[in-house]
């Protein structure tokens, strides 16, 4: 049989009547940009990440952008970002004109390493963006020590860690800001692109609700250079009915992550590393080995889905050619781009797809 990766028709599927009616409701109401949906979701969503303020726009990328451009970081700045991440962590500070400045990961959980953080610290610095990589929440207590002496601001990269907790704490709460995404593959995701700007920082609330939307808070009157970036009302809608939800799916992906760890973690595979105060969203299950291409032969004969994330560094795409990266300058996350492999845990697993998966890695 097949097991696919993920199944986001799924998604639809187990909420059909909740999502249809929230549709028809934003349809039948004729207000399709920043109306009640967006307002009503923006507080559900603040307050479930224990914060003031959620502001939607229109991606996770966006997000990030548009608190950096908020803190007046620009040309000449300096910004410290993992170097094992996706690419539009870094793309965030370039948009704004600053320098993205890569720190390689810890090797147990492959977050930011804490203790390289410093030595990348320069005059020019103004923020760090710790990354909760894979649904896994980075040590915020020890960065945002870091932060304080050095007079830095925080901005959590939350795009793949909706509802993890830190302590207790969720992500979103941890820092000066955080960035969620909601594209459709998200633990809370879509139909669509669409993002969220978390915050109990009030005076960044007002800016970014400024800069989403053409820099202006009255029609055809503009006190920013903003941008058009702006979360739907449709997708508002159906991500309120989601929500409801969030938690019962992250914890069947817990209870998949639970499975898959007792099945192989002897067979020469090395699984994720949970340290006591985390609590993960499972947004990935990430396993790491060096025979990669063997296993996934094996993967595919067995009709199961995989991907990798990510292939390549963000140091060495064409992209950030101008910051002169090159192999070797971050070894660590070379290595884990050559033998990290995420295996299927979305919420959506039938009872004959994961009996198949145990079969397939049970001794």
């Amino acid at each position: 049989m097949k097991v696919p990766f993920l199944n986001l028709k799924a998604t639809y599927t187990e909420l059909q009547p909740e999502l249809d009616a929230a549709y028809a409701q934003v349809m039948d109401h004729g207000w399709y940009i920043l109306g009640e949906q967006v307002s009503t979701f923006e507080c559900e969503f603040a307050e479930y990440c224990t914060a003031n303020h959620a502001i939607g726009v229109g991606s996770g990328l966006d997000a990030l952008y548009l608190v950096l451009k908020a803190w007046g970081i620009g040309p000449g700045d300096e910004v410290i970002v993992p170097a094992n991440t996706f690419i539009a962590t870094w793309l965030a500070v370039s948009y704004t004109g600053a320098t993205p400045v890569g720190v390689e990961p810890d090797e147990l959980t492959y977050n930011i390493s804490i203790s390289e953080i410093e030595n990348k610290i320069t005059k020019h610095t103004k923020a760090i963006i710790p990354v909760h990589l894979y649904g896994q929440p980075a040590d915020m207590d020890a960065i945002n020590n870091i932060a304080k002496s050095y007079q830095l601001k925080v901005l959590e990269d939350a795009a793949q860690a909706h509802g993890a907790r830190y302590y207790g704490k969720r992500t979103g709460s941890l820092g000066d800001a955080a960035a969620f995404s909601f594209y459709p593959g998200k633990n809370l995701g879509a139909y669509g692109d669409g993002g969220m700007v978390v915050t109990s920082d009030h005076a960044l609330a007002e800016q970014i609700r400024l800069l989403r939307n053409y820099g202006s808070h009255e029609k055809y009157v503009h006190s920013k250079i903003g941008v058009n970036s702006r979360l739907d009302e449709l997708h508002a809608a159906q991500l309120r009915v989601k929500l409801k939800v969030l938690n019962l799916w992250n914890q069947r992906r817990s209870e998949m992550a639970e499975m898959y760890t007792q099945l192989i973690e002897n067979r020469g595979l090395i699984v994720p590393y949970v340290p006591d105060w985390a609590d993960p969203a499972w947004h990935l299950y990430v396993v790491r080995t060096k025979q990669r291409a063997e296993l996934t032969v094996q993967l595919d004969n067995a009709g199961i889905g995989w991907q990798i994330h990510y292939p390549i560094p963000a140091h060495l795409q064409d992209a950030y050619r101008d910051l002169k990266g090159k192999k070797g300058d971050f070894p660590l996350t070379e290595q884990l781009s050559s033998e990290i492999l995420s295996l299927p845990i979305g919420p959506h697993l039938t009872s004959e797809e994961k009996t198949h998966l145990v079969r397939f890695f049970e001794p």
